[in-house]
């Protein structure tokens, strides 16, 4: 017979512990233990059978065996003995010792917890939604030195989220954008890894005294820590010095992100000349998809005439054979086949007449939508009627970029765009989301690229219902219009974002709408929008790769392509004269019908006059 197992010894009595027990264990305070839980990523367990209560916090003994060997615990018995010295100073009415106390105060860093907590740079990436919420949090809070928020703290978290949303820019890494009651949720994809974070609206912040901030405040120490690392890894990446140096005339004015974005080579839309060359290579990329549509149109006739002639020739020999087979002998003709002919057109009318109104009815649902697009040009914007107009001026600055590249569509959506940001609009998030999607951001103040006053601009973001001076060769937009155009990937028609004008709804990119079932009306319009826009680019993708090839037809069609570009030129090519080759299909099948039935009918006449 075995010993009998002592109560306790074995079990979950035996496995977890209490807080209190944990505290005594490690000779901390209740604040220390609980910042050294949030350091080292110790959560409370739940046991199945709560020996000591159900009202108790419990903990494993192995991850409180594991914090008894961590460094930073003797750190804080020290912090612990250097408070009791300040505090016995002070006491004896000595200052002159407590501030020499103060400054000699042990320090400590919290690398070895990252690297711990994170293995590899991928772990830490996934886990990057918390830190960036919290740090943008504590970038638009006050420091108060009544509720213990430290000036330096909320310092680093501006420079951090600033350091991180330069990088965001500098890439084209942002995706998503949607703005709530809560604030404005960004998404970018770092790395292959989706990282959302919500940044609180620009209004002045009003700090509850029933919120713990030291909770927070440990949080945000292991998040700045961590978010170092992470920047200092990705500026690397790019071949950028980490940490960018700001501009100290820009930092004074609250330039905000245009203060390291100075820094930062290469960056779009820093150098105003960027428009006048962007314009200029959308116009010549204009004039060869002209130039090159013209040879494209002559060839697709010459085959629908060449096809058309081959069928006369045949009924023109099949009638030859039937008369020399029959002779001078004169054909008698009973009206049968006029009726035949009558019905056919008859019903190939009828047919005609439905596929018309189906048609119809498409184009009715596009003339809302289309007519707002041709009226997106404005004033000096030269656009003609059809889908592919609208088509070319959704697409924006990624017209030359290929359909299928969603980092490269979103990098260059408002190339060529200059967006003025009037006073009463939140400059810091729309300017974000112009220079990620790579337009140019400019406003009244220091470190503009442009004035108000300047002809470069094209657009002009505004929250108010009335104007006191207009521009006519600006569009006037309300802040939706950045951040839809954004979303949808297309340059939304600003007349449905005009000053004083209720703006359409603002949809979630966060939403799947065949998940729910329920598509909006305004999302089935923007579809159709984005469907010119694909099209557009594919069209001229395909039309870049003709100028380059040289030789009369798109690069990879009959060839390989020399430059890779072979097959993304033929889907362009295809797509773009689908419409051609169907119609020649269906020509030459009516041709073989119709010249099927005269034979028919000859050889049926053939046996009749033989019987």
């Amino acid at each position: 017979m075995g010993r009998k197992l002592k109560r306790g010894k074995a079990g979950n009595a035996a496995q977890y512990l209490t807080r209190t027990q944990a505290i005594r264990k490690l000779q901390l305070r209740l604040s220390e233990f609980r910042r050294l839980c949030i350091l080292k990523g110790i959560h409370p367990r739940e046991p199945k059978k709560k020996v000591k209560g159900a009202n108790k916090t419990y903990y494993h003994v192995k991850d409180i065996n594991w914090l008894m060997h961590e460094p930073l615990l003797q750190i804080f018995r020290s912090m612990k003995a250097h408070d009791r010295k300040v505090r016995k100073a002070k006491a004896k009415f000595n200052p002159q010792l407590a501030e020499r106390l103060k400054g000699l105060a042990p320090t400590y860093k919290l690398d070895h917890l990252v690297r711990e907590r994170y293995p590899s740079f991928v772990d830490a990436l996934r886990d990057l939604d918390d830190p960036m919420t919290m740090v943008h949090l504590f970038a638009t809070l006050p420091a108060e030195k009544r509720l213990g928020i430290p000036t330096k703290a909320v310092e680093l978290a501006k420079r951090l989220s600033l350091e991180f949303n330069a990088w965001v820019v500098r890439a084209a890494a942002l995706r998503k954008v949607f703005v709530s009651v809560k604030g404005i949720y960004f998404q970018a994809e770092v790395q292959g890894q989706a990282v959302t974070w919500l940044v609180p609206h620009q209004l002045a912040q009003v700090l509850p005294t029933d919120v713990d901030y030291k909770v927070m405040l440990t949080f945000l120490e292991f998040y700045e820590t961590l978010l170092q690392f992470i920047n200092f890894k990705l500026y690397h990446g790019l071949g950028l010095k980490y940490p960018p140096q700001g501009d100290p005339k820009l930092e004074e004015a609250a330039a905000g992100l245009a203060a390291i974005m100075r820094e930062l080579a290469g960056v779009q839309g820093v150098v105003g000349q960027q428009t006048e060359e962007q314009s200029a290579a959308l116009k010549a990329l204009a004039g060869a998809k002209k130039g090159a549509a013209e040879p494209m149109k002559g060839v697709q006739g010459a085959a629908t005439e060449d096809a058309a002639s081959e069928g006369e020739q045949q009924e023109e020999e099949q009638d030859s054979e039937a008369g020399s087979d029959e002779g001078e002998e004169l054909e008698i003709d009973s009206g049968d086949d006029e009726e035949e002919e009558d019905e056919e057109e008859e019903e190939s009318s009828d047919e005609e007449d439905q596929g018309q109104g189906q048609d119809d009815d498409g184009d009715d649902q596009m003339d809302e939508i289309m007519a707002a697009a041709r009226r997106m040009g404005g004033a000096g914007a030269s656009t003609s009627d059809g889908a592919e107009d609208v088509g070319v001026e959704a697409a924006g600055g990624a017209l030359g970029v290929a359909a299928d590249d969603e980092a490269a569509v979103c990098g260059a959506l408002f190339k060529g765009c200059v967006v003025f940001l009037a006073r009463e609009v939140p400059r810091e998030p729309l300017a974000f989301v112009i220079r990620a999607f790579g337009g140019i951001a400019a406003w009244d103040g220091e470190g503009s690229p442009h004035t108000e006053a300047d002809e470069a601009v094209t657009h002009q973001v505004v929250d108010r219902p009335q104007q006191a001076h207009k521009f006519l060769s600006r569009h006037y937009v309300q802040p939706q219009w950045v951040f839809d155009s954004a979303n949808f990937r297309v340059l939304m028609p600003c007349d449905m974002y005009a000053p004083g004008k209720p703006p359409p709804p603002h949809l979630s990119p966060f939403i799947n709408d065949e998940e729910e079932g329920y598509t909006p009306d305004f999302a089935v319009q923007v579809k159709r929008l984005q469907e010119a826009a694909k099209a557009a680019r594919l069209r001229a993708t395909g039309l870049a790769a003709l100028t380059e090839g040289g030789d009369g037809e798109f690069v990879g069609e009959g060839q390989e392509g020399a430059q890779g570009a072979g097959a993304a030129a033929v889907q362009a090519a295809e797509d773009a004269d689908a419409v051609e080759r169907a119609y020649q299909k269906e020509l030459e099948k009516e041709l073989r019908m119709a010249s099927g039935k005269k034979r028919g009918r000859s050889e049926s006449e053939d046996a009749d006059e033989e019987g």
